[in-house]
């Protein structure tokens, strides 16, 4: 059994604060503004695989300007998505510089961008916020899945401004053209059908695209079942079972008898496979626009639903309980673990409204207005088989937004966005009590030239108020701002640098939670008198880009006044740590360097080569200079990839080294390879394509395990997998 006095304080989603980033927008021009976004980072239909390589994945131009960001985003489409995809979005994009992601199995896995996560992260769907509760616990989901996307955009700095305080670390924004902007050109299809080896992975989607008279049709479906997977070694890493069994060892000279129960677990290691590791999700939608000569007004209706295993939630507690009384052998059996695990079972409803319309007045290009509404509920079940905690979240965001151009040589946006929800977790296990949740944002976003010179600006107003069940109500009335340029040195470099003041408030859990949460084996008590917490930030990049070579770096630092973290106070609740919420100072600082080299060229091909790094360390300022939990270790990549005909061919090698820059009672973390392969034959028909594709992944079938993970030392990530898949187009 893993001792709670063992158990890092490092395991929670908050205790990282912002990297302030401000400025900049996704554009409300409806399908134009789409369109320039991938523009700038995917090529047509037409382009050659020559040059596929290098602008796949790039830094890339804001949508209200061809010049760039004064901050870098990353945008992955087409093929570089359907390589990339898995089960979560998070792992979907651990590939691009200063991306990683959390792990609580196979079903969790939020980004972690520049070592933050959680809640100053937002991950939208369509530029409206999932409305979820991912963020309240790290063995969350969020419920996007990666195969409905046609396209994931990364924001990193400025453009995080008008998404809110929440967005201040960063944002993923799925694009899944649900919401037909325009008529198709002709009615088109996409299959995918994939299977694994390791964990039985079995995964299928589809999407139509069509059009009747003037109303443009969609619909889309997805299923994935994957069993528990497999791993190197033990579920627990060497650095835990060696201190269990020093601790045990110190039981023993102390004169502590061990009962039956402690001895038969003691003597039972899990192994080979993970339990509680296993996912089944399935889901889709449907959606429908009137397309008329200037505009358009579409609705689309989505399904999700999911239940995947928790590994390493065994809720000890209530076994303890339970063995206090008499013996039970419910579990005898059913379980590779010990104790069983638990699961959870997940679904949500969700309504999407979307109006565009191009304007004809001087000065003004188009308005916009998006509404989503959400109806979420998930039940937490124990390892036998009884309910749990049931989570409900019912809400709904609107933005509204009006593009400009040319007001006195400035081009600009300016927006509201309204958003409410009605939180509740009810059950033994609810650590939190009810909350609705309002807030009302209004931001402007500009950008001017002077001869060379781009110069970005931004400012956002916010009023967030939270209202509990069984406490005063708590509101924050927030500023942002941000100021950038954007400098060509030569025809080919590029300099860049930010200045960003942000603010963000506490969220729900933060301010009101009072109980015994068990994905993160702690009491957890909240801060009803914590205030908001701001940062300034600092960023500079410079930019290469030519015909054969692109190379980008990025620096950043970051000093936080009040930012909001977990602190054990020492004590014990239920047998369980307290965990405290509250505020101080903190420095952030790291940095990211992305280069491609296209190597070969020759008639029907290409042979390109890449490398990338990132770094990123976070401290208190309280004396001690502690570090803070979960940051992500020094990574490094190198890949190569060929494209000859129908064939691609890549592989890549990636470095995670060792991370020893832990926090209080957070163990460290050993450094891993891991080795991939991709293999894809395309065979063209008159009017359509077939693909097949072959992956692998951790080649070398070495134990992985993320220091950004709550459960990193019970639960590492799966061994040597085979993947086979078919993919047709029409």
């Amino acid at each position: 059994m893993i001792n709670t006095r063992i158990t890092p304080w490092g395991i929670n989603t908050r205790t990282i604060l912002t990297i302030a980033l401000s400025v900049g927008l996704y554009s409300a021009n409806n399908q134009a503004a789409d369109n320039q976004a991938m523009d700038a980072v995917a090529i047509s239909s037409s382009a050659s695989d020559v040059d596929r390589t290098l602008e796949e994945v790039v830094v890339s131009g804001h949508p209200l300007s061809a010049e760039g960001l004064a901050q870098p985003f990353a945008v992955i489409s087409g093929e570089e998505l359907s390589r990339a995809q898995a089960a979560s979005i998070g792992e979907t994009l651990t590939h691009l510089p200063s991306v990683h992601f959390t792990s609580f199995g196979q079903a969790v896995g939020r980004p972690v961008i520049r070592g933050l996560e959680g809640a100053r992260v937002k991950i939208l769907e369509d530029r409206i916020d999932t409305l979820d509760v991912s963020i309240t616990s790290p063995d969350h989901a969020t419920t996007i899945d990666p195969f409905i996307a046609e396209s994931i955009e990364v924001y990193m700095g400025p453009s995080t401004l008008v998404y809110g305080s929440g967005a201040s670390g960063g944002v993923v924004d799925v694009h899944t053209g649900r919401i037909p902007h325009s008529l198709p050109e002709k009615t088109s299809a996409r299959f995918e059908a994939r299977g694994a080896d390791n964990d039985d992975r079995r995964t299928a989607a589809g999407r139509i695209d069509t059009s009747v008279g003037k109303f443009a049709l969609h619909a889309d479906a997805f299923y994935r079942d994957a069993d528990d997977y497999g791993i190197p070694g033990f579920a627990e890493s060497s650095r835990l079972r060696a201190l269990e069994e020093e601790e045990e060892h110190e039981g023993d000279e102390s004169g502590h008898e061990h009962d039956e129960h402690e001895e038969g677990e003691e003597g039972e290691e899990v192994r080979g496979t993970l339990p509680g590791s296993f996912l089944k999700t399935y889901g889709g939608a449907v959606g429908a626009s009137y397309v008329g000569d200037s505009g358009f007004f579409g609705m689309a209706v989505s399904r999700y639903e999911s239940n995947y295993g928790l590994p390493g939630h065994a809720h000890d507690r209530h076994e303890d309980e339970e063995h206090d009384g008499e013996e039970h052998d419910e579990h005898d059996g059913e379980e590779t673990g010990e104790e069983g695990t638990a699961e959870l079972d997940l679904e949500q409803t969700r309504v999407d409204l979307e109006w565009g319309r191009q304007l004809s007045a001087a000065g003004l290009d188009s308005l916009n207005l998006r509404i989503g509404y959400n109806d979420y509920e998930h039940v937490e079940f124990e390892p036998n088989g009884e309910s749990g905690t049931k989570f409900e979240s019912k809400g709904y965001e609107a933005r509204f937004e009006l593009v400009h151009s040319e007001w006195n040589n400035i081009d600009g946006s300016a927006g509201v966005q309204i958003s409410a929800t009605e939180f509740s977790a009810l059950g033994e296990e609810a650590f939190v009590q009810p909350v609705d949740t309002d807030s009302i944002g209004a931001f402007y976003v500009g950008q001017t030239t002077w001869n060379d010179l781009s110069i970005e600006g931004g400012l956002r107003l916010e009023h967030v108020e939270h209202s509990p069940d069984r406490a005063r109500s708590k509101s924050f009335s927030l500023l942002s701002g941000s100021l950038g340029f954007i400098q060509p040195m030569s025809d080919t470099w590029q300099l860049t640098g930010q200045l960003d003041y942000s603010s963000r408030a506490p969220i729900a859990i933060e301010l009101f939670a009072d109980g015994a949460h068990l994905a993160t084996q702690s009491f957890e008590i909240g801060d009803p008198d914590l205030d908001e917490e701001r940062a300034s930030n600092v960023s500079v990049g410079l930019k290469h880009q030519s015909d054969l070579w692109m190379l980008a770096i990025n620096t950043y630092y970051t000093q936080f006044d009040g930012f909001i973290y977990e602190q054990a106070t020492g004590e014990e609740r239920d047998e369980l740590p307290v965990l405290q919420w509250q505020q101080d100072d903190a420095s952030f600082y790291g940095a990211d360097v992305m280069a491609q080299w296209q190597a070969m060229t020759w008639n029907r091909g290409s042979l390109s080569v890449s490398a990338s790094a990132d770094v990123v360390r976070a401290k208190l300022d309280d004396g001690d200079n502690r570090n803070l939990p979960r940051i992500p270790p020094l990574r490094w990549s190198l890949g190569a990839s060929l494209n000859w005909a129908g064939l691609m061919a890549e592989v890549g090698y990636t470095r995670a080294e060792e991370q020893d820059s832990t926090a209080d009672l957070e163990l460290a973390t050993d450094a891993y390879d891991d080795v991939y392969l991709r293999l894809a034959y395309k065979i063209d028909f008159q009017n359509s394509q077939l693909e097949l594709f072959l992956n692998g992944n951790n080649l070398t079938d070495e134990e992985q395990r993320l220091h950004t993970s709550f459960i990193k030392d019970l639960a590492p990530q799966p061994g040597r997998t085979i993947e086979f898949g078919i993919r047709a187009m029409l």
